[in-house]
């Protein structure tokens, strides 16, 4: 079972790369890279829409979404920030490069939180081959940037 969730999570990998160019050619043709994030972000959103309403799950009470800590309405606005940045920036560091670093990022933010156990996630321990991995992914980063030809 886990080798097919980690399945899943290489292809929703393999999606990130196609999602940043299909932003990234959004922005040309639309002129802005905020227009492009606030479209891309449209039509996520009734993508998103369209799913719940044929599955059907519930909607929450207004009592549930009043008692819901602050902080857990960010997550749009970190999405919104990531598709904004990452239409900014793949143009001027091409795919290969904008994905390692920002793999990178969410290593070294998931170390932390992953020892901490913040946010929900389960304590695991930061461990020297944990730091080691997390080394390789960054200098897999200066590999990766090293200017081009």
């Amino acid at each position: 079972m886990i080798w097919l969730l980690l399945g899943i999570a290489v292809l929703l990998g393999v999606a990130l790369p196609a999602q940043v160019g299909v932003n990234a050619q959004l922005r040309i043709g639309l002129g802005h890279p905020l227009v492009a994030a606030t479209v891309s972000f449209a039509v996520g959103t009734l993508a998103l829409l369209a799913v719940t309403l044929v599955a059907r799950p519930g909607m929450p009470s207004t009592q549930q979404l009043i008692r819901l800590p602050w902080w857990q309405w960010t997550g749009g606005v970190l999405g919104a920030i990531y598709i904004a940045a990452t239409i900014i920036l793949a143009p001027r560091l091409g795919a290969a490069a904008l994905l390692a670093a920002i793999v990178a990022g969410q290593m070294l933010a998931s170390l932390v939180l992953d020892h901490f156990g913040l946010l929900g996630f389960p304590v695991v321990p930061v461990s020297w081959w944990r730091v080691v991995g997390i080394a390789l992914i960054f200098g897999g980063v200066l590999l990766v940037q090293v200017p081009r030809s």
